[in-house]
């Protein structure tokens, strides 16, 4: 019985010395390329009932052209092929309405009709499809590692991306497995209208969610930015139901 304690005891105190440090924060500002390589990949989402935009976009956007019922977000392009994530209430529209997806800068932009390949209304995120080639896209953080609290992020949004501003990780995201569902987390950064849907992304511009809402504490009705919420779906799952739609 003794030597059976022992063994045990000494079992347990092995299993001990794999169990993983707490993650450490990478607290390091994202550099002038990777700011560079999200500038690129900035994507926007424009829902209407109008199924044609082009002489809008065409023309630069005009505010006076503007179509009444607009809606849009931002867009991640997370494939080579035309997949991109959003939140799932930039889409939400009713059925007869058109998305078009604007991918790319200046000469080289890039307009499409997007279809839905897959949304969770309850968590806020979405996969839509354009029948483009986006050489320009984004790799995920490792699902299987940690992301701490306190990490260095910054937004790739319609709005927010285009200044040079980073905050933190107010959420430590634990590693994800086959079974974890998505991610909810914080992070400090002010977003603006526009930016649902845009890639929350790691000081080497790899996507650790996609950014669904923002909260302000309203005292007085004075608004004061609080912080915004983000989520990380699956990251084997999105790739999932990317390699069966290609099989459609």
């Amino acid at each position: 019985m003794t030597r059976l304690l022992l063994t045990l005891v000494s079992f347990s105190s092995l299993v001990s010395c794999f169990v993983a440090p707490p993650p450490r924060a990478d607290q390091r500002p994202p550099s002038p390329e990777s700011l560079r390589f999200a500038n690129q990949r900035i994507s926007g989402i424009i829902v209407t009932s109008q199924a044609d935009i082009s002489d809008w976009v065409r023309r630069g956007f005009p505010k006076a052209q503007t179509p009444p019922d607009t809606n849009g977000g931002t867009a991640t392009p997370i494939s080579p092929d035309g997949y991109f994530l959003t939140a799932d209430h930039v889409i939400k529209s009713p059925s007869n309405y058109t998305i078009h997806l604007l991918y790319g800068r200046g000469s080289g932009l890039r307009l499409a009709r997007a279809r839905i390949v897959w949304r969770d209304a309850r968590n806020d995120v979405a996969i839509i499809h354009a029948p483009i080639e986006t050489p320009n896209f984004y790799n995920f953080t490792p699902p299987g590692l940690a992301i701490a609290e306190g990490t260095t992020v910054f937004h790739g949004g319609l709005t927010t991306g285009l200044k040079p501003l980073y905050g933190a990780l107010n959420t430590t995201i634990p590693p994800q497995s086959g079974f974890t569902g998505p991610q909810r987390f914080r992070i400090d950064i002010p977003l603006q209208p526009g930016d649902s849907g845009g890639p929350i992304l790691d000081a080497r511009a790899q996507v650790v969610g996609i950014n669904s809402s923002v909260e302000f504490l309203i005292p007085l009705e004075t608004p004061i930015f609080t912080e915004s919420s983000g989520v990380r779906p699956n990251v084997s799952k999105v790739m999932k139901i990317i390699a069966n739609d290609r099989r459609r």
